[in-house]
């Protein structure tokens, strides 16, 4: 069957099969502890424990930590029901991706090493075809993850990008206001998510795997229909892309898809901690945005939080070290709270470098071409 680019059908197959899971996995607990073994049956989704989403909950020194209790994709590797592929998803050898997971922890021995290994494959075809569909680019043809490309649109309508839609309506002035910024059609499918269950703006590398025995026989016969009547109409849709300005997501989309409307939103990755900033560098780096560039950070942060740092960025790649290591090209010295008010737009960098709260030694123009690469 065709692909009908259909985001309603794809969302209410997730959510009613979410549902399953959930049931499934109490029906399993209930029937375990009926036998004496005590059991539990974490969320396959949400609810999640957001107290961690920010970090700001976090111990002193600490950063954001799991929001999810289990890390389902990982358990079920583990247990060898699949591989998870270059999209990040599971792949499962016989139903491919098309799969929803739930885990049942229990206090009691389930098999042997021997019965719970890994595969020794992967699926995985390395086809690109889920590179190929990504509206924003979020999978590089290497196997690389753009975390805040696919994060800013895809789940636009669930946790950072509702936190980034509330600010919006905040900053309005009036209706006349909110409206120059967040269109009708916004406001009403952030409705429908509130109302029925927070939608995915893509999943399109889910959609178009061919990986699994039950999915890769059409795609084997016909590759090129495969193209035509799955990925192409993914492509050539109509529809709203959300992108942070200056980042390679926008790059990539009005290049590959100037058909596709980009809308700009603001980032919503921003740490509460230092901890949180530099753990959380490797999710919101840009590597386009890095182009020529070849530098050592050094980071000191002093006040309530105290740290120190060495980020080096060069050929497109991105390392982060406690401590100072090595020469640095340029060394920051900042007080904690200024610059995590900096990076939440509560402060501007001017203000803080005159006051002294943000001292840079070495060429200034580093932290521009710094900022550059994480671009909110």
């Amino acid at each position: 069957m065709p692909a009908i680019a259909d985001h309603p059908t794809a969302n209410l197959e997730f959510h009613h099969k979410g549902d399953d899971v959930n049931e499934i996995a109490s029906k399993v607990v209930a029937a375990l502890e009926a036998q004496g073994v005590r059991a539990i049956n974490p969320s396959m989704g949400f609810p999640m424990e957001m107290d961690n989403f920010s970090g700001e909950h976090s111990p002193p020194g600490g950063k954001p930590g799991k929001i999810w209790v289990v890390s389902h994709k990982l358990v079920a590797q583990a247990a060898g029901l699949g591989k998870i592929g270059i999209h990040r998803n599971l792949i499962h050898p016989q139903f491919g991706n098309f799969i929803l997971l739930g885990t049942v922890l229990l206090d009691a021995p389930v098999a042997d090493e021997e019965q719970a290994q890994p595969l020794d494959y992967n699926p995985c075809l390395e086809c690109k075809l889920c590179v190929a569909a990504c509206p924003v680019g979020a999978i590089s043809p290497q196997g690389d993850l753009n975390f805040s490309a696919c994060y800013t649109h895809n789940y636009r309508e669930f946790m950072g990008g509702f936190t980034e839609w509330v600010e919006r309506v905040a900053d309005s002035k009036d209706a006349k206001d909110y409206r120059s910024n967040v269109t009708d059609s916004e406001s009403a499918s952030m409705w429908q998510s509130l109302s029925f269950g927070a939608n995915y703006k893509a999943a399109y590398c889910l959609s178009v795997c061919p990986a699994g025995e039950d999915v890769i026989g059409p795609y084997l016969a016909a590759p090129q229909t495969h193209l035509k009547e799955v990925v192409r109409p993914l492509q050539q849709k109509k529809e709203s892309v959300y992108v942070i300005p200056g980042s390679d997501a926008e790059q990539h989309a009005a290049k590959r898809f100037p058909h596709k409307k980009l809308r700009h939103v603001a980032s919503s990755l921003r740490p509460a901690t230092i901890a949180g900033f530099l753990g959380g560098l490797p999710l919101v780096f840009q590597p386009k945005q890095s182009a020529g560039l070849n530098a050592v950070y050094h980071f000191t942060f002093t006040g309530k939080e105290t740290a120190e740092a060495t980020v080096h960025i060069a050929n497109g790649k991105l390392e982060v070290q406690t401590g100072h290591i090595g020469q640095a090209d340029l060394h920051v010295e900042a007080d904690s709270q200024t610059w995590l008010a900096f990076l939440r737009k509560e402060r501007h960098i001017a203000v803080a470098l005159l006051l002294r709260k943000v001292k840079p030694r070495g060429d200034i123009k580093l932290l521009q071409a710094f900022g550059r690469c994480f671009p909110s």
